[in-house]
Formats: structure tokens, C-alpha cells, sequence
């Protein structure tokens, strides 16, 4: 079998001596097992190391954690699992050990693991050595399926014994850019139905990881070859074979929800060499922004990505003719974001998540209705829209130009491509600094709009400071006195309507 890599990268971690003269003070076998010796073979330095003992995690665990100043996590008491956290250092990040109890054989705690490149096993003689890979443990030729680059069953069961593997086997698949085995993808596709047994945050967990990852268009197609995709997301089935106007390109609903995952994949990818993705806006603030951790701890960038799969979904249920005979679908994006709210909520999604994804569904047609011909969006309309949109302002722009792109596919006029993507400079231009708008110094406030026109407080007073902040904001009144004459104006107005 072909050697991957000669140098064990675990020894760039610190920790690793201390960690064997624990385990030896202790007289306690130790073995590496699992992910962490994966990416040792695979030349790669892990975040997290998994160390299997034949003894109580716990009470090692505690010991552990003092020896290295480290934070002590009960993990899973009743699975004999322990966490310690070793803080970060100028010189390394934060690491995360789980002890793990074993009994019977190393070998027996082998088998009873997901896939066979991570049924590897390191004991503790070997850490620091240089021959290190003579003792390695591998009795399921995980070696051999990390050289072929492909994700196999460790044994027929393990989708039984555990239904939050179906996910993981897309996730480590996908972040390893390996294939998954024939017999594991067959196996996988007939165990399917089994992910009803797994929890909502689990499902939200795994769901969320592979999303988050580039290619996620591909990983989604791979849940859907699985008969995964549509368990965890039912509402996804029915945009199946639901066919849209000359506008979009040929795709079905379907095919255009996943294209517009990876429309929004590519827009918030930074400039690339390519005719298209060289037009869209893009500065270090904004790919700061789009990696801003805002849900469950995930960026900006994969709620995008979220709301791109979702923004569509209710177009099946509103299918229809209008009254000249054209197809519409009046009314998907309020449908559609009470339709991701609930499925989001099912799968334990914050409510900030889904609040973000709901608020970018209900306006995700806004941007194309901003512009007024060849006119660009007045300030005005941008004011409004900002004010509106508030923290997903931004987002929405992004997600406008996704859908613009999964709309028109291969058939993209770059001309008009690249009006659409100006358009959206141009109201990104009203907001400075991004997330939000500019918040100029208010011209009056309250009190004084109350005692100016002999106002009581209510509503009447918040609708007049908008309307104040609104006329500052495009550039209508900059003085106090311009702005109480604007109230009084308006006061007026207002009385006269409503005496008619």
C-alpha cells in the first residue's frame, strides 16, 4: 500500500509530550484512535485529539485537566466520555482532548466505529516516535481507503447503531473531498428512512456543517441521491418537476433552489477569475462581514446559503395564472417564509437563524423591485430598504444576486448580469459602514417634536421622527428648523385628509 505521508503532525502539537507523560505517571494505557490519526496519516495537524483508556475518563479526565491548566467537561457521563479544553496560547489554538473508556480490546472498540479511516488506533509507545507508523493499529484497512480517497463502513450496522451517521458519512465525505464507497452509498440509501429517529439538533448540527462547506451545491445533490435531502427538508419534494417561466432557465424549482445555494456559495466567495464573479461588489468589510458567526455557530455566509435553498420553497403551493393567463406565484415569499420558519423550528435552528432566514425569504424579490426602469434606486427607496431589512439588509442583496444567477444559468447575458450586479453597488453604497445605514446626529427628538407642535406622546410622534430621519437621510432637510417645519407640514396635511 502507497505511503500518504512520512511525518506524524501531531508532534507539532505542544501538548502531546505532557499528554504521554500523563498517561505513563498514570501507568494507563492510551490509544490515539479516530479522526486525529486520520489526519496524521493524511499529513494534516488536528484541532481535537480522541484518546481512548481502558479506565474511568472522568477521574483521569479531572487529573488531566490540572496537570495542563485546562478546563474539565463531564461530556457524556453516561457513555464514559470527558472533555478537557487546553486554552490558547500565543504559540498554539485552543485544543480540545475527549477521553473516551474502552473495555475488552482496542480491536473491539475499533469495530465499533463509523468508517475504517477512522479505525485507526495510535498507542501511547508509538506518540513520539519516529517510526510511529509500525505501531499503528488498523484492522479494517482504513490505510487503504485513505490512499483510495473514499469513505467506507466499518460494517454493514452502524447506520443501526447510530442514524446520525448518515449525515456524518455526506460531512466527513465532503470536508475530506473523498468519494463515498459504493456499498457504503447503497447501504446508506437503503437505511435511509432511520433519520427520523435522529434529534432535530443533531440533524441541525450535521445539516448546517455540510452547508456551511464549499461545494455544498454538490454535497446537497449527494443527500438527495441518498433519499436524505427531502427527509430532513420535505418541502423540498414537491419543487421536484415544478416548472417555471421563460424568465428562469430550464431548471424546475428544484434545480434552481440548488443553484442558487451555489450562486450564493460564489458571490460571497470573493473576486475570482471569471467574467461574472469580477462584477459583484466586494471589499474586506464585506467578506468580514459574511464571516460574522450569527447562528448556531455558523457564519453569515452559510444563513446565506440557507435562505438561497429555502427562498423558493413555497412556489408549488402558489402556481398559477393571473388574470391576463401568465404564470405567477403570488405570494411564495410570505408563504415561503412561514414554511422555512416552521422547518428551520423543527430542526432546532436559533431563533435568531431563523429570523434572519425568514426576513431574507419575505424580501428577496425587494432588490429587483427597487429599480424603476434604467433608473437606478432612489435614496429614498435605498433609505427604506435598509430601514426595513435592518441586519439582513446586506444579506438580501447577496441572496437577490444569487437568485438572479440560478435564474438565468447558463443562459446569463453578461450585459445585463452586469447591470443587475451595479444596481446592487449602488445600494450597497447606502450603507456605510456596512451591516446597517448611516446614522446621521438626529435633528430633533421627541420632546422637542411634542413641545414644537403641542403633541401628546403616541404613535403620531414616532410616524413624524421617521418621517424627519427619513428626509435627512436623502439629503431633504439638515437643520433643526427644517425639520420641525417638515413635522408641522406634515401635521397639516394629515389633519386636512382627514377632515375630507
Amino acid at each position: 500500500m502507497p505511503e500518504i505521508h512520512g511525518n506524524l503532525p501531531l508532534q507539532n502539537l505542544g501538548v502531546l509530550p505532557g499528554l504521554a507523560q500523563f498517561f505513563s505517571a498514570h501507568r494507563c494505557q492510551a490509544y490515539l484512535v479516530g479522526g486525529c490519526v486520520r489526519d496524521a496519516v493524511l499529513g494534516l495537524t488536528p484541532k481535537d485529539l480522541d484518546v481512548a483508556v481502558p479506565a474511568d475518563p472522568h477521574v483521569l479526565g479531572r487529573d488531566l485537566a490540572q496537570v495542563l491548566g485546562a478546563a474539565f467537561v463531564a461530556l457524556s457521563p453516561e457513555h464514559g466520555v470527558a472533555r478537557i479544553v487546553v486554552p490558547a496560547s500565543v504559540s498554539a489554538p485552543r485544543l480540545t482532548i475527549d477521553l473516551s473508556n474502552f473495555s475488552g480490546s482496542i480491536e473491539a472498540d475499533l469495530a465499533r466505529r463509523d468508517f475504517t479511516i477512522n479505525a485507526l488506533a495510535l498507542p501511547r509507545s508509538h506518540w513520539l516516535s519516529e517510526d510511529w507508523r509500525d505501531g499503528l493499529l488498523d484492522p479494517f484497512q482504513g490505510r487503504q481507503d485513505l490512499a483510495r480517497k473514499q469513505v467506507k463502513a466499518v460494517a454493514r450496522d452502524i447506520y443501526q447503531q447510530d442514524p446520525g451517521r448518515l449525515l456524518r458519512t455526506v460531512r466527513v465525505a465532503a470536508r475530506l473531498r473523498f468519494k463515498i464507497a459504493p456499498e457504503t452509498a447503497r447501504l446508506a440509501q437503503q437505511e435511509a428512512p432511520r433519520i427520523a429517529a435522529v434529534s432535530g439538533e443533531r440533524l441541525r448540527d450535521e445539516f448546517l456543517a455540510i452547508l456551511a462547506g464549499d461545494g455544498a451545491h454538490a454535497q446537497l445533490e449527494i443527500l438527495d441521491r441518498l433519499d436524505l435531502l427531502c427527509r430532513i427538508v420535505p418541502e423540498l419534494a414537491h419543487t421536484k418537476g415544478v416548472t417555471q417561466p421563460k424568465a428562469h432557465h430550464y431548471w424546475d424549482v428544484w434545480g434552481h433552489l440548488l443553484h442558487a445555494v451555489a450562486a450564493a456559495e460564489a458571490v460571497t466567495g470573493g473576486h475570482q477569475n471569471s467574467a461574472i464573479y469580477s462584477m459583484v461588489p466586494w471589499t474586506p468589510e464585506l467578506q468580514a462581514y459574511f464571516q460574522q458567526e450569527v447562528c448556531d455557530g455558523h457564519q453569515r455566509r452559510t444563513v446565506l446559503k440557507l435562505a438561497a435553498l429555502f427562498h423558493d420553497i413555497a412556489k408549488p403551493q402558489t402556481k398559477g395564472p393571473d388574470a391576463t393567463g401568465r404564470i405567477r406565484f403570488l405570494g411564495h415569499s410570505e408563504l415561503g417564509a412561514e414554511m422555512a420558519s416552521r422547518r428551520l423550528a423543527a430542526l432546532r435552528v436559533s431563533s435568531r437563524g431563523i429570523s434572519m432566514v425568514r426576513a431574507m425569504i419575505e424580501e428577496h424579490l425587494r432588490p429587483f423591485q427597487m429599480r424603476q426602469g434604467a433608473e437606478m434606486p432612489t435614496p429614498r427607496a435605498v433609505y427604506r430598504y435598509f430601514r426595513d431589512l435592518g441586519d439582513v439588509a446586506v444579506d438580501t442583496l447577496y441572496l437577490s444576486m444569487a437568485d438572479y444567477l440560478a435564474a438565468k444559468g447558463p443562459e446569463l447575458s453578461l450585459e445585463r448580469w452586469a447591470g443587475h450586479a451595479r444596481m446592487i453597488g449602488h445600494i450597497l453604497q447606502g450603507s456605510a459602514p456596512v451591516p446597517g445605514p448611516a446614522q446621521p446626529q438626529r435633528l430633533v427628538d421627541g420632546g422637542q417634536l411634542m413641545r414644537y407642535l403641542n403633541l401628546s406622546p403616541g404613535p403620531q410622534v414616532g410616524r413624524l421622527l421617521e418621517l424627519i430621519a427619513e428626509a435627512q437621510a436623502v439629503g431633504e432637510i439638515s437643520t433643526q428648523a427644517e425639520a420641525l417645519a417638515l413635522a408641522a407640514r406634515a401635521l397639516r396635511e394629515s389633519s386636512t385628509q382627514s377632515q375630507e
